[in-house]
């Protein structure tokens, strides 16, 4: 008998616009290769993931800033296509939401993990975050809500610069506006004026005193919290290099237990109530010793395909097999397995990983995503050195491609994929 239910299809569901989402690739693959029906409900028109041979199809998303109206009626029309029950995985924060409060229209179309509808959309909210954790007791960096621009740069200089800004629903920022979800604030007048900017990105900022980071503090978990609300698959990795650096997504991580994250982790979703899927940010403060939780995301993290263990089971797969009653294998965790997102840490490849590598967009059953992400990714870094040199006509560099990453894997990175 296969590890899943092959009868039910899955949905993923992506509302953001990012053709180098790798965990939408990840997804696709882990249900895929598992022979689940996979059906892609987000924008690939440029991205490598259309490529890949376990995309069963790819259905049109939501438009940009789409309601939860909007996201309903694209998913009652994949329903109607599909005419079967699915599993629906959302990939990012708006998504999680949108299905969060969409969950009774949804039924039975769609199978969903039972939790109270707000509870993706609160855990996401920055600002709501902080509270969550006061009242869980769970480590936090002091965080204060300004209500003006004079008090923003109060608040700023009273947290001590450098301080983190943060606006509170990062999904609601508009496109091109550029506004980042996250920056680093240097000065009290640089905190006034962002502030300036609320009404702009949609919602609150928020200052946030600063952790510095360093090597080995950079950690976070992902994991499955089935019906029962017992915390299934995943585990603790620790983040070896950051895209952009010292700030950013995963480009290097790795599975290293870590008994404090994980049991924050269930601490944290036993006391909320939490169900389905999440990733966890934490940073640990070099003066106290303290993992500090940064971020809770209702939904796989991009790296999640780090954590997939010796019984075969990642948490996307977890979500499948809860969702369609059939029992969660135990297997053991994978200590010093490796994630690696090429086109952000090529040479990366090359390192010794001990339990094992999986690489965001190359895989040996699976190779057209990976050739297609490195011709997107020359235009890419093409488009942006003209940018930089104001227009110019710049012949960029061949993007390094180590031997590694190209189709002569070693048997090692061919057994993790």
């Amino acid at each position: 008998m296969p590890l899943l239910d092959t009868r039910v299809p899955a949905v993923i569901l992506r509302v953001d616009r990012n053709p180098f989402h790798h965990g939408t690739l990840g997804a696709v693959r882990s249900l895929g290769r598992a022979g689940v029906e996979v059906h892609v409900v987000a924008d690939e028109s440029r991205s490598p993931v259309r490529s890949s041979r376990y995309v069963r199809r790819l259905h049109t998303p939501p438009p940009p800033g789409a309601s939860a109206d909007d996201v309903l009626a694209v998913l009652r029309r994949v329903a109607d296509r599909i005419a079967r029950p699915a599993v629906l995985v959302p990939m990012d924060d708006a998504s999680a939401i949108a299905a969060g409060r969409l969950r009774d229209a949804l039924a039975p179309s769609y199978l969903l993990p039972a939790m109270p509808d707000m509870l993706p959309e609160r855990v996401a909210d920055k600002a709501e975050l902080a509270a969550v954790c006061a009242s869980a007791d769970i480590p936090h960096p002091e965080t204060l809500v300004p209500d003006s621009p004079e008090r923003a740069a109060a608040d700023a200089t009273r947290l001590g610069l450098p301080v983190v800004a943060k606006w509170s629903r990062p999904w609601l920022l508009p496109a091109g506006s550029g506004l980042r979800s996250t920056l680093l604030v240097r000065s009290a007048q640089q905190a006034r004026e962002l502030y300036l900017r609320s009404e702009e990105a949609g919602s609150p900022l928020l200052l946030q005193a600063y952790l510095p980071p360093g090597p080995a503090r950079d950690w976070f978990f992902h994991g499955y919290a089935d019906h029962s609300g017992a915390v299934r698959a995943g585990g603790p990795g620790v983040k070896r290099l950051a895209w952009p650096r010292g700030a950013g997504l995963t480009a290097v991580g790795s599975w290293v237990p870590n008994p404090q994250v994980r049991a924050l982790a269930e601490r944290l979703t036993g006391e909320l109530g939490y169900r389905g899927v999440f990733d966890l940010d934490f940073r640990r403060c070099h003066a106290t010793g303290r993992y500090h939780l940064l971020d809770f995301n209702p939904r796989p993290g991009a790296q999640f395909r780090l954590f997939e263990d010796g019984a075969g089971l990642d948490v996307v797969r977890a979500l499948h097999l809860d969702l369609t009653g059939r029992p969660l294998p135990d297997g053991g965790p994978v200590a010093g397995r490796a994630f690696v997102v090429e086109n952000y840490a090529p040479f990366a490849v090359l390192r010794a990983a001990p339990g094992g590598r999986e690489l965001a967009w190359y895989a040996p059953d699976d190779r057209a995503p990976g050739r297609a992400m490195w011709s997107l990714w020359a235009r890419h870094v093409s488009g942006r050195l003209r940018e930089r040199l104001g227009g110019g006509v710049v012949v960029p560099p061949s993007p390094v491609i180590p031997r590694a990453a190209s189709p002569s894997l070693t048997d090692n990175e061919k057994a993790s994929s």
